[in-house]
């Protein structure tokens, strides 16, 4: 049977918690990494978005939003289980990543892109950012994830964007006084989920041999 198709780019927040979300309910896909200067036309015959990750079904549904990747793994596999956060709710998880893309995530694009053009504009929008980081280091107190003692949807659904506005400036980032968020993201690094998710794989062409993820481990 042929696997359902992920189109995805390694270092892409957005396919990266895609990626997590079906690593977490061990669903294989074949991916397909696209680079974004230089799209491939099959997948942008797929998705006039362009933008990944994008997941064609068996059926030929598209999905072509993150979020919704994440709440069909969640709703097709066992993630459901493993990511549903011991204090909280499944929908106050969904509700804190949802609310991330809207009040953050703006700050972060222009923080990063306007870093070197004009530090003046990227520093005004750093200062707007740091009200929910310090919302999410606050909800780290007393505890190793967002939402309690153990790794849901909220912590694989944020934390790739709090990786990218860290690695803006690496030492101003870990120069501040998140005593919670940083070993939250360290340990988020550091963890065999986002390392699995994080191999590398070339670009992908029409005729390559299928690349199934989330790749083998021993």
């Amino acid at each position: 049977m042929a696997l359902p198709i992920l189109y995805s780019f390694r270092r892409c927040p957005y396919a990266m918690r895609a990626r997590l979300a079906l690593e977490a309910g061990g669903i294989e896909v074949a991916l397909r990494e696209i680079v974004l200067r230089d799209k491939a036309p099959e997948f942008l015959a797929v998705s006039e978005k362009a933008t990944v990750p994008v997941l064609l079904l068996n059926d030929g549904a598209i999905i072509e939003e993150s979020l919704d990747v994440m709440r069909w793994a969640l709703d097709t596999s066992d993630a459901g289980a493993k990511l549903t956060p011991d204090q909280g709710s499944m929908r106050g998880a969904l509700a804190l990543i949802e609310r991330m893309d809207a009040d953050f995530k703006p700050h972060l694009d222009a923080y990063k892109y306007l870093y070197r053009s004009d530090p003046e504009a990227a520093f005004a929008a750093r200062e707007k950012a740091l009200a929910f980081l310090y919302e999410l280091d606050g909800m780290l107190v007393g505890q190793d994830y967002l939402m309690g003692q153990k790794r849901s949807v909220a912590d694989i659904g944020v934390a790739p964007f709090v990786r990218q506005f860290a690695h803006v400036d690496r030492d101003w980032f870990y120069g501040q006084d998140w005593e919670n968020l940083k070993p939250w993201l360290l340990a988020f690094l550091e963890s065999k989920a986002f390392k699995r998710i994080m191999k590398k794989y070339p670009k992908w062409a029409v005729g390559d041999d299928v690349t199934v993820f989330p790749p083998f481990v021993d």
